[in-house]
């Protein structure tokens, strides 16, 4: 008996001497490693308990809400649009008609001033209430942003003064020099309207 304990007790020191302390560090590493796996498996069940269905619903919720918004700012930059064009079709129209009523003015003037002419022999009254309308009518002009384009005694330009034709310039500061106004012309605010037609000396 004695015999088979000792020969045991040297089976197990053998065996112990054969395990190697690299081998028990790896087997204790793996150990771990499963331990976090199972662990971030049972983690991400719990941050994700939602079922698909679930998750559609949603979005579809999202969506709609999204096409709601859409749908209520389309319909009102159409209104907005809608206003924007009507607000400048009555200012154009209200312009015009500030415009007209300015001229029907004029021409109760001109009426009253052909009444006057057939009726009077005072050259002199005749010529004065013509002047008046005349005044009264560049002064409207003007009201509206209408000048006249002064021309004679001008350098030519080009992108200024239409050249009817050119004359032989009497002296040496003539030459390039608008001499006579055919038609005058106007400016509109910064616009040429109508440009001013002209002699040129050369």
């Amino acid at each position: 008996m004695k015999r088979n304990t000792k020969q045991h007790n040297s089976d197990s020191s053998d065996k112990s001497e054969n395990i190697n302390p690299e081998d028990l560090a790896q087997e204790g590493l793996n150990q771990e490693d499963n331990l976090t796996e199972e662990g971030a498996v049972e983690g991400s069940e719990e941050e994700n308990p939602e079922d698909p269905k679930q998750e559609i619903e949603k979005l579809q919720q999202k969506y709609d809400e999204l096409n709601d918004s859409f749908l209520r700012l389309n319909a009102e930059f159409d209104n907005f649009r809608k206003r924007t064009i009507k607000e400048k079709a009555d200012i154009i129209k209200s312009g015009g008609e500030k415009v007209l009523n300015n001229i029907i003015t004029l021409v109760d003037d001109f009426e009253r001033a052909l009444t006057a002419l057939h009726l009077s022999h005072d050259r002199d009254a005749m010529l004065e209430g013509m002047d008046l309308i005349y005044s009264k009518f560049t002064g409207f002009l003007k009201q509206n942003g209408v000048e006249e384009i002064e021309a004679i005694g001008r350098p030519f330009d080009s992108d200024t003064f239409e050249a009817v034709t050119t004359i032989p310039a009497q002296d040496e500061s003539q030459k390039g020099v608008v001499v006579d106004c055919i038609q005058k012309g106007y400016r509109l605010n910064d616009k040429i309207i109508r440009f001013p037609k002209v002699v040129v000396g050369e």
